[in-house]
């Protein structure tokens, strides 16, 4: 065996080495974990100060985010409620023109059939009375 190899040597620079490592990685992430702390500490005030200003609205009876979207979202609904009786109202206006042009056409039709129905009397009223032509 060769005299200047010395195992201890070895695992003592491979501890200092992965020490040295770890260390380097706990420094690095300590400040990312400090972070997260700061971020949810933030998060929890905030929903603090969004309750207690919804609570302070709802004291001082004026609409919130919430009651202003679901009211905008309310007015939308009777808009396109409002449009579809439009729509459908401008149909029956239609179906309604049509029935008044059609109920005219067929009374113009039945007067001229009454003419028709006049003319063919008199003409059947001729034709039984041969004498009368003369």
């Amino acid at each position: 065996m060769n005299q200047g190899f010395n195992f201890y040597d070895m695992w003592k620079d491979y501890y200092s080495q992965s020490s040295k490592l770890f260390d380097e990685k706990m420094s690095k992430d300590f400040p990312a974990e400090g972070m997260g702390q700061i971020l949810e500490m933030n998060l929890q005030f905030k929903k603090m100060i969004d309750e207690s200003t919804l609570k302070y609205l709802e004291f001082m009876n004026v609409p919130s985010r919430n009651d202003i979207a679901s009211i905008s979202s309310l007015i939308v609904n009777v808009d396109a409620k409002v449009d579809d009786l439009e729509e459908r109202l401008e149909e029956n206006l239609e179906n309604n023109r049509f029935q008044e042009s059609f109920n005219t056409e067929l009374s113009n039709l039945k007067k001229d059939m009454k003419s028709l129905d006049n003319k063919l009397n008199q003409i059947l009223t001729l034709l039984k009375s041969p004498e009368k032509i003369k």
